[in-house]
């Protein structure tokens, strides 16, 4: 009679890991993990109850036991057909911020001179070539009409730092080889 005890504790343990695996699949909000856990605990307990050293093994056994299953249940059930619905995918290298077609389009006004359209304080419209920026200073206020360069391009804004009125002749005759 005193073997069933164990009979039942290793159902029992068994139980519990199986729920385990069934909390993956079915979202229960953590319910069954707590059935589980339970399960588990009461094997290990009909396992002391057989004999203590067979109920020091087994808890031994399912504390090693415990965080090794659940690692491998972790780390392949996003292999699972139900695991792949619940991830999102990884995202390509072209699905980065820094090659958006916009950011790329600012990036190409680096170094490039401009006309503050509207006040600088210290973010405002900025004018490079006929095209309409939102721009942000270093700090400082430009005024409508002055001359500014773009000095960096950082997360989508365009930064711009007041300059003296180029001479736009000289730039345009320059050789860029």
């Amino acid at each position: 009679m005193e073997s069933m005890y164990f009979t039942v504790a290793l159902l029992f343990i068994a139980l519990g890991f199986l729920l385990l695996a069934g909390e993956l699949f079915l979202p229960t909000s953590g319910t069954l993990f707590a059935i589980a856990v339970a399960s588990i605990i009461v094997g290990v307990a009909f396992a002391f109850y057989y004999d203590t050293r067979t109920g020091f093994l087994t808890l031994l056994g399912v504390g090693v036991a415990f965080p090794l299953v659940g690692g491998l249940l972790l780390h392949y059930w996003p292999k699972t057909p139900f695991g792949k619905r619940m991830f999102l995918p990884d995202a390509d290298e072209d699905d980065t911020l820094a090659s958006m077609p916009v950011l790329v389009e600012l990036e190409s006004l680096r170094g490039r001179f401009g006309r503050a359209v509207s006040p600088l304080r210290p973010s405002g419209i900025t004018e490079f070539d006929g095209r309409r920026v939102d721009t942000i200073t270093e700090g400082m206020m430009v005024e409508p009409g002055q001359w500014v360069r773009c000095v960096d391009v950082k997360a989508g804004k365009v930064v711009v730092r007041p300059v003296d009125k180029p001479d736009l002749g000289r730039l345009e005759s320059a050789d860029f080889e």
